[in-house]
């Protein structure tokens, strides 16, 4: 089934997916990163937010893991997400 076909997703199976995304990344410390938030303020996020959340969870988890802990500087598409992410988890 292509994208044109699929039927719309809901709210809740749209947050389930994401959440099992966040929780089943190639790297454990990426899953207790984003698992966690996925569990908590992700059902916060507005329909632009869970969008980037989205954009966010396709890119890979080493470079994803830098940004978190602060070795290199997020894409400017993501900055304002990762600091989100590390701000709830107390990451300065």
């Amino acid at each position: 089934m292509t994208d044109e076909t699929r039927a719309p997703e809901d709210r809740i199976t749209r947050l389930k997916r994401l959440r099992i995304r966040s929780w089943r990344r190639g790297i454990r410390e990426m899953d207790m990163l984003l698992g966690p938030f996925a569990d908590g303020p992700l059902a916060e996020l507005d329909e632009g937010d869970l969008a980037a959340y989205e954009d966010l969870l396709e890119e890979n988890d080493q470079e994803l893991y830098a940004w978190m802990s602060g070795r290199t500087e997020p894409s400017l598409p993501h900055a304002a997400l990762v600091a989100r992410i590390r701000a709830w988890h107390g990451i300065a």
